[in-house]
Formats: structure tokens, sequence, C-alpha cells
């Protein structure tokens, strides 16, 4: 439908324009890579395992979907934050006390190359990404046992791609058991320790720098845009994976080949599966539909919620429990600001909804008694949020090795996500019966606040019921 100007709301006009002038930036978009950045994240892990350290990162290896065809290859995101290079079969090792980083990659083979694509080879590879030295994947064992003499620590990422470990302890025990007795490659040092290197990559990775927030913010518009066109677009009849497919389209047609996880298109009753993936099922006129969809871009995930009325229309059920989500939402990111502790700003949001859900009569008795016997867990089973970033989970956790609360810092960047699912059930009214509400943002903390990355989709009940008849 095409409204004339003239018969816009002057509060949407504004908005309206906004919007479009997002949607004309972001397409065809693209961040050039910055190797120094990689460079310096190397130089802090080999300050970090020291002189005694060595470390070494494989890269994801390609995996089989079916018979002789693989799934597209996604490098691994913590080969990715140290190299920048997009190939499996490679490997990273840093070598503490020589402070030299070392790429292991397949080397060019025209054969192979006609008919799966281009290859660096380890020459050129070198070059490009600014590694020390590079050589061929096929000779890690060696390299690695050369290099553990003098050593003490091993860093690897353990359990991560299970089947190079056994390796890597065979090495690491006969290298420790030669120096024992007799120099090893020059040295006596025997290596003694096995850590995981995660324990340095995960605080790192924790804290976006201004390259990975520019990235971020594109992945989010990408996401966003793909969000407004679902609303723009969704008509009863349809099935989830039509819709499902108009947001794949935005994606690829700015420059997001693929979604950073299995998008949601949950109409109706489907809503109150967290992660139904199924999106077979054909939208009924007074569904509520809830997506989660994020794209990838460059290889940091986008990754929000909408949920809105297939009619374009609001039920007063469906608005009463989409307001206390809203709200829950608002008040959320409006806490999530530097130096604040996450455990708090939940606590909060678990109170709002349980308080919501005593107001319109589905939970009965005190808050406080609701909250102590996690009556609301029925209807909220989900925490209100997670890190983000070149993983849609992104790694880090909520809590140091102390078990105390890691504050919000400058250059964290979680989402936002409450939501409510009132599955059909006898004690409940049948108005609110297969009510299913998510509403996420990802939000990025800054030195003054924060910043919504994902501002731009709408998410008040007006706002959305304009957009659907624009």
């Amino acid at each position: 439908m095409q409204w004339p100007i003239s018969s816009v709301p002057h509060w949407h006009f504004g908005w309206l324009v906004k919007y479009k002038q997002l949607a004309a930036t972001s397409a065809g978009r693209n961040i050039k890579m910055d190797i120094t950045v990689y460079q310096q994240r190397r130089q802090t892990v080999l300050n970090k395992i020291g002189e005694d350290g060595i470390a070494i990162i494989f890269a994801a290896p390609e995996q089989r979907r079916s018979n002789d065809t693989e799934y597209p290859f996604r490098q691994d995101s913590y080969f990715h934050y140290l190299t920048g290079f997009p190939e499996p079969g490679a490997a990273l090792i840093l070598n503490g006390r020589e402070h030299t980083s070392t790429l292991l990659c397949r080397n060019k083979d025209p054969e192979h190359e006609i008919w799966n694509g281009f290859r660096y080879g380890y020459t050129a590879a070198r070059e490009q990404f600014a590694f020390d030295s590079a050589d061929d994947i096929n000779q890690w064992p060696v390299l690695l046992k050369q290099a553990l003499a003098g050593h003490r620590r091993l860093f690897a990422l353990w359990g991560l791609y299970p089947e190079n470990d056994p390796k890597l302890i065979e090495l690491w025990y006969e290298v420790a058991r030669i120096a024992n007795y007799r120099s090893a490659n020059g040295s006596t040092i025997a290596p003694d320790s096995l850590v995981n290197l995660a324990s340095i990559l995960d605080p790192m990775r924790l804290i976006k720098d201004k390259h990975e927030q520019s990235i971020m913010r594109i992945a989010a518009e990408i996401s966003a845009q793909a969000h407004i066109r679902a609303m723009q677009t969704t008509r009863a009849g349809q099935y989830e994976y039509q819709v499902e497919a108009e947001i794949l389209h935005e994606f690829m047609q700015r420059g997001a080949r693929y979604p950073s996880y299995n998008s949601i298109v949950a109409g109706g009753k489907n809503a109150c599966c967290l992660h139904y993936v199924s999106n077979n099922c054909q939208l009924q006129q007074n569904d509520l539909l809830m997506i989660d969809a994020g794209a990838e871009y460059q290889m940091y995930a986008g990754d929000i919620s909408r949920t809105f009325p297939v009619s374009g229309r609001f039920s007063s059920a469906q608005k009463d429990i989409y307001d206390i989500v809203l709200a829950v939402n608002q008040a959320s990111i409006t806490s999530t600001v530097k130096q604040a502790n996450w455990q708090n700003i939940s606590a909060t949001a678990i109170s709002m909804l349980t308080q919501g859900l005593i107001d319109l009569g589905i939970l009965h008795g005190s808050l406080e008694q609701n909250i102590e016997t996690q009556t609301y867990r029925r209807f909220y089973m989900h925490g209100l949020g997670h890190w983000l970033g070149l993983d849609v989970h992104d790694v880090g956790g909520r809590f140091d090795s102390n078990e105390q609360p890691i504050l919000l810092q400058a250059g964290m960047v979680t989402t936002i996500e409450p939501g409510l699912y009132i599955s059909a059930a006898d004690d409940i009214p049948q108005a609110f019966h297969n009510i299913g509400i998510r509403i996420e943002d990802n939000v990025l903390i800054t030195e003054t606040g924060n910043e919504v990355l994902t501002a731009s989709v709408p998410k008040t009940t007006a706002e959305i019921e304009t957009l659907m008849q624009y």
C-alpha cells in the first residue's frame, strides 16, 4: 500500500525518511580488511603467553553435507580473530620466546583451483596477511615439535577440534621426555603445562575494538532492514518459509551472504518454542509472527527479534502482553551502561515481567512469592541476553575467575531480549493462548552510555502497525 505524502502522520514521516536513508546507504557497503588489526591481536597474545609459552590455533575444517558435497565453509572464529585468513586446512603457531607468528596453510594447487577455487599458498599468504613466516600445513607436527623445545607451556583450544588433541599431547610428551634426558633442539627446558588458550582469547574478544564495532554496525543495519522488509511483506496465508525468503533476500542484497544462525520465523503457537526453525507452517490472520533472525557480515553476527501481527493490527490481549515485554526491553537497555551489573539488570527484568503477568491475572499471589517459587519460568524460561560478536552467542562469561560478576565495560556488545511465551492451557484465559513474544536488540556499551545498533527496526505497537500499512 502506498500512502500519499500528505497522509503520512508527521511523527512517522521523519522515521520513514530515516529508514529510507538507512536502506539506501547499507546496500553494497564493505569494510576493507585492516591487516594491522590482526597483527596487533597476535602481538597481544604473544605478550600474554610469555617467553615460556607457545600456542597453536587451527582453522575450521570443512564439513561434509552429503556424499561428496560440503556445507559452505565458515572460518573458525578464534582463527579469524587472530589471522583474517579465510581458508580451511590452516594453523597458526605463536612462539612466545621468539615473538613470532607462523601461518601453516595449503600451497598453491592449479588443478585443485580449477575445481574448487583460489588458494593463497603460503608464500602469498605470508605477505598479504603479514606473518613472520609461513609453511605447508602438512608440516605442522614437525614445526610444532621444533618450536616446543625451550617452552614450558603449550597453549591450544583444547577440545574445540578434538581430532588434533591426541597429536598435540603426543608431541608435548615427546619433547618433554627428550628434554628431561638430553638437549631437545638445543634446549633442556621441558614443557610441563597444557593451557587453554581461550582463557586469553575470550577476554580479548569480549571487548570489541573500533574495527569490530564498525563491522557490527553494518551487520545490525542489514539485519534491521530484513526485519522491516518482513513486516512490510507478511500476509495471512503465506508460509513461514516465504517470510524467511524475504529476510534472506535482504541479507544477500545488502552484502551479507549468510545468516548468522538458523532463522526463527514462528507464527502463532510456534513462537512458544524458543528455537523453532522448521518454518513450514501457514500464517493465520489472527497470529502473531515472531522472527528471530540476524545477518552475518564479514564474520560478525547481527541478532534481532521482533514480533508483529500477521493482520497488521494487534488484538487487545496481544498488545497487553507485548507492552509488558517492550517495557522490559526499554528499561533494560536504559540500564545497560558502563559499570552496570548484568545480574541486577536481569533481576529487574524478571520482576517487571512477573508483575506484568500478575497484573493480567495470568500469575497469582505476590511478586515476592512468584519470584521465590519461580512460577514466572513457565512463561519466561531464558536469560535476558548474551554476548554478541564473531559468534552469535559470543565467548566470554558473566563472572570472573573469582566468581564475581563482570561489570559492563565500553566495547562490550550484548543482546537485550526479554520475552513471554504463553501456550494454550486450561488455567490461562483463552485470549492469551499461543502468544509468544520476544523483542531483541543489539546494544554496544560506550564510555557515556550505550548505542542501540538495531534501533532502526520499529518496536512500539503504533510504529509496527503504521509500517505494516505503508
